[in-house]
C-alpha cells in the first residue's frame, strides 16, 4: 500500500489492522521481516539523536535510565522477557516515546500526496467544456474509462478522489501459500480493537467521538473472511506486482482475474462467474480488446508524487 494520501484511510495495511497513520508507522519498526528493531532501543535512539527535536514537540522526555538495552512486547523471547521485567511506569514511558515517534513519521506522511494525472486533466477539460483539452486521453483510454465505470464494474469499489472505497472485499485472490492461508480482514478486526496504539488507546490524541470507525467497526461479519482492502488506483501502473501478496505480476493479469472470477479459497468471493450472480453483482464480461482498453485507462491514472508544506 502506498504512503501517499494514506491520511484519508480509516484503516491501514491490507487487512486494516491499524487505524491511523501513526499507529501504522510503528508496525514495521518492530516487525522481524522489516526493520526488526525493538521498542526500548528505538526510545534510546530518539533520546540520543533527537532529544532537542523531541522535547520541542512533545515536552520533557521520560527518564530512560536503568532500562535494558533491548526489550519489546513483540520482540524475540529474550526481548519479551526483558520487557516483562520492566515496571509499569517504565513500559509506559517507552510506549509514549514510541507512539510519538510514530506521530512524527505520520506528520511527514501527511504532506505526501498525488499530483495531477492525465485523467485529472481530462476530467477538468470535460467539466470546462474544453474539447481540445479532452485529447489528453487517447480514444482507447476513454473507452477504458467507460468500461471502468460501466460493464467492467470497477467503480463499484474503486471510486472517489482516490479511486478506493476504503473498504474490504473478497475477490477470490489465490493465496501465495496454500498451507498458510491469509484470512484478511476477519482476524484483523480483533487485532485493531486490542491494539494499545489504536484511536481509543491511552497514547492517542484523538477525542473518543473522533474514533467512530473503530467504535462502530463490525467484528463478526462473515464476508470479511479472506477480504482485503481496496487499494487506491492512483499511480497503480507504477507499482507492480499486485494484490495483497503480489500474486499477480501485471495489470493485464489483474483485469483478467476479475473477468475470470475464480472461486475463493478462504471465504466467499464477491465476484460472480458467468451464469451466476450474488450480492447484486453481475458477472464481468469483457472481450480481450475491452480488457486492453481498461488497462490503457489504468495507465492514465499515474501522476507525480507531491510533498506539500505541512500546516
Amino acid at each position: 500500500m502506498p504512503v501517499a494520501a494514506s491520511a484519508f484511510s480509516p484503516f491501514l495495511f491490507w487487512d486494516g489492522r491499524k487505524d491511523s497513520q501513526w499507529a501504522q508507522a510503528l508496525g514495521p519498526l518492530e516487525d522481524g521481516a522489516e526493520h526488526g528493531g525493538n521498542r526500548v532501543r528505538y526510545a534510546q535512539v530518539v533520546r540520543t539523536a533527537y532529544l532537542h527535536e523531541y522535547e520541542s514537540l512533545f515536552g520533557v522526555m521520560p527518564d530512560l535510565h536503568g532500562l535494558p538495552t533491548d526489550a519489546s512486547p513483540l520482540g524475540t523471547p529474550d526481548e519479551q522477557r526483558a520487557w516483562s521485567r520492566m515496571t509499569a511506569d517504565q513500559r509506559d514511558a517507552v510506549n509514549r516515546i514510541f507512539a510519538n515517534l510514530g506521530k512524527a513519521i505520520a506528520a511527514y506522511e501527511r504532506t505526501v500526496t498525488y499530483g495531477e494525472s492525465r485523467f485529472d486533466q481530462y476530467v477538468g477539460a470535460v467539466r470546462n467544456g474544453d474539447r481540445a483539452g479532452e485529447q489528453v486521453l487517447s480514444s482507447q483510454e476513454v473507452k477504458g474509462l467507460h468500461l471502468f465505470i460501466g460493464k467492467g464494474q470497477c467503480a463499484t469499489c474503486h471510486n472517489g478522489p482516490l479511486l478506493t472505497d476504503q473498504a474490504f472485499h473478497n475477490t477470490g485472490i489465490a493465496p501465495r501459500d496454500m498451507a498458510h492461508l491469509d484470512h484478511g480482514r476477519a482476524p484483523a478486526a480483533a487485532r485493531v480493537q486490542a491494539d494499545e496504539f489504536n484511536c481509543l488507546g491511552r497514547y492517542s490524541d484523538a477525542a473518543p467521538q473522533a474514533c467512530q470507525e473503530l467504535s462502530f467497526m463490525a467484528t463478526d461479519d462473515p464476508s470479511m473472511e479472506g477480504a482485503f482492502k481496496t487499494p487506491s488506483l492512483r499511480n497503480v501502473a507504477l507499482r507492480p506486482p499486485y494484490m495483497h501478496a503480489g500474486q499477480i505480476a501485471t495489470l493485464d493479469g489483474v483485469v483478467a482475474h476479475y473477468v475470470r472470477a475464480p472461486t475463493a479459497v478462504a471465504g466467499q468471493s464477491e465476484l460472480s462467474q458467468r451464469g451466476t450472480s450474488h450480492s447484486g453483482r453481475m458477472p464481468i464480461q469483457m472481450t480481450d480488446e475491452e480488457m486492453q482498453d481498461v488497462v490503457a485507462f489504468l495507465r492514465a491514472l499515474s501522476g507525480p508524487i507531491v510533498e506539500r508544506a505541512s500546516r
